[in-house]
């Protein structure tokens, strides 16, 4: 017969990217643990098994506004759907090497508050798409030469200067919340102004619109998930590359 005994220690294993850019590294914290294995008339087993936990997050203290930053390193609180990384969206075709979602430290700032705000109320954002580097706003235009659709490289987009982001809003325990249509949807249901719509509809899109609003953001008419940072339209196009090494 086993008899399984667990002891717990307080032992810390801290693990480090070494060689890693700076703002790719992460540290996690893991708990040791050992469990004891008894087996009748022989001596006791001991087996150490490690728990891993949450990463340690980083702090923005001491950033400059302008510096570019991933979002998953300073929250764990977002969630995560990057559409031009993959083929599920309206170009059909992957724009993105890998999928990373990052912002400039000021636009960081607001989405850090409002994503509190949004957890008081039940949600939490979930992103289709943050900053664009430029080189990859101009493969959309290769693809979808309309500025309808896609803003033409050569002026850019607030994408491209890290202070725009396209979102939606899920619940804490990540289920998606009802908005109409589908990221990417060109048509009126996707508008702002169309009431027409089921109050349930309406009643999320008013929360998401009220607050993003409230922490800096401003949104375009024909598109109910994209925000632009107000301070952010001012900052140069960018086209900074994310390492997309593991």
């Amino acid at each position: 017969m086993f008899r399984i005994i667990f002891y717990v220690l307080t032992i810390n294993t801290l693990f480090l990217c070494f060689g890693c850019k700076e703002n790719k590294t992460t540290d996690f914290i893991s708990d040791v643990q050992e469990v004891v294995v008894e087996k009748e008339d022989q001596k006791p087993i001991t087996i150490p098994v490690v728990v891993p936990q949450k990463p340690k997050l980083k702090s923005l203290t001491g950033l400059a506004d302008t510096t570019f930053i991933r979002l998953a390193d300073y929250s764990a609180d977002f969630v995560y759907d990057l559409r031009y990384a993959t083929t599920n969206n309206f170009l059909k075709a992957k724009v993105y090497d890998c999928a990373e979602c990052y912002t400039r430290v000021k636009t960081a700032k607001a989405l850090l508050k409002a994503n509190a705000a949004f957890m008081e109320k039940g949600y939490k954002i979930k992103f289709y798409d943050c900053y664009r580097p430029n080189s990859v706003q101009y493969k959309m235009w290769e693809i979808v030469p309309n500025p309808q659709y896609v803003a033409n490289p050569v002026k850019g987009s607030i994408h491209n200067k890290g202070g725009a982001v396209d979102i939606t809003l899920v619940t804490l325990e990540g289920d998606d919340v009802a908005m109409g249509t589908d990221f990417d949807f060109f048509g009126k249901k996707a508008y702002h102004d169309n009431l027409n719509l089921p109050q349930e509809i309406l009643d999320h899109r008013k929360i998401l619109k009220k607050t993003m609003e409230s922490f800096g953001f401003w949104s375009i008419r024909t598109e109910w998930w994209h925000y632009n940072l107000s301070a952010g339209s001012n900052a140069k196009i960018a086209n900074f590359k994310w390492d997309c090494a593991s």
